[in-house]
């Protein structure tokens, strides 16, 4: 009896240690930054469509070592609002047997083919799927951050609070910007644009809020979750707010009312490994 009980405190122990020593050694690719156990790409998602005969340039994303110029000396050709849109017949109308949401064009059948990169200079993908969003961090070995470490990512951004105008992070303008072009706006993890640009999706589901009441009072963030006036179906959460959210964006903005089948123009999301 006795030898169990040591069992049962020295085991759990060990394994908070592995994990504590297995994060102190954790080495981040270029494209990402250290936060805990976790490599948080530095940029929003670009996602690129790139030809299966680029095995270099494919290694290159999945390493987290391409280059803008990388990707359009190899023909590579980005997706979303901002490039070439997605070919996808919505959920639940036809759900694709193999998983695969996003097509290759001219290809049949259709390939996958389709990476987040994540780079400085260019406009985030937005107009994804929850579905295609995970599938492209999957194809790149990576994954949508959960809930818990976009909070922990988001931490140090500054937030513009009842301040609308505030220049740091893209929050009250006409449309988003390129990825890292607002250099002021980085967490205490050298995560960039955490706030405002475009809606990030996070890993999580929840019951699908609606009639959502407003702002929250907790830090003017917008918030929008299960336990709102109704709640119907799956709802993905999307993190941060977006490029005119002005004082509804922030590190505490959440929202889970939208499909995980829905897409639009101020939605993108960021991967993680």
């Amino acid at each position: 009896m006795k030898n169990l009980r040591a069992a049962a405190v020295t085991a759990p122990l060990a394994l908070l240690l592995a994990i504590t020593a297995a994060a102190g050694t954790l080495k981040c690719p270029p494209d990402s930054a250290k936060v805990g156990p976790t490599c948080v790409d530095k940029y929003e998602a670009s996602v690129w469509q790139i030809p299966p005969t680029s095995t270099a340039l494919i290694k290159r994303v999945q390493i987290g070592r391409a280059t803008l110029a990388d990707l359009t000396g190899s023909g590579a050709v980005q997706l979303g609002c901002t490039g070439t849109p997605y070919n996808h017949t919505p959920y639940p109308a036809r759900f694709p047997a193999d998983g695969n949401w996003t097509p290759v064009f001219g290809s049949i059948p259709p390939s996958p083919g389709v990476y987040a990169a994540s780079i400085p200079g260019v406009l985030p993908t937005a107009c994804t799927t929850w579905f295609q969003a995970e599938e492209a961090c999957a194809l790149s070995g990576k994954r949508l951050l959960t809930n818990q470490e976009w909070q922990r990512a988001a931490a140090g951004t500054p937030d513009p609070g009842s301040t609308p105008g505030a220049l740091d992070c893209n929050t009250n303008s006409s449309g988003p910007s390129n990825t890292g072009d607002r250099t002021n706006c980085a967490s205490s993890w050298g995560v960039l644009d955490m706030i405002g640009n475009v809606d990030e999706w996070a890993a999580d589901w929840v019951p699908r809020s609606t009639d959502c009441p407003g702002w929250g009072s907790f830090s003017d963030d917008f918030m929008c979750l299960s336990g709102a006036s109704t709640t119907d179906g799956p709802g993905a959460l999307v993190r941060g707010g977006l490029w005119l959210g002005r004082s509804a964006a922030g590190v505490f903005a959440v929202f889970g009312g939208g499909l995980p089948s829905f897409s639009v123009g101020d939605i993108g999301f960021r991967c993680a490994r």
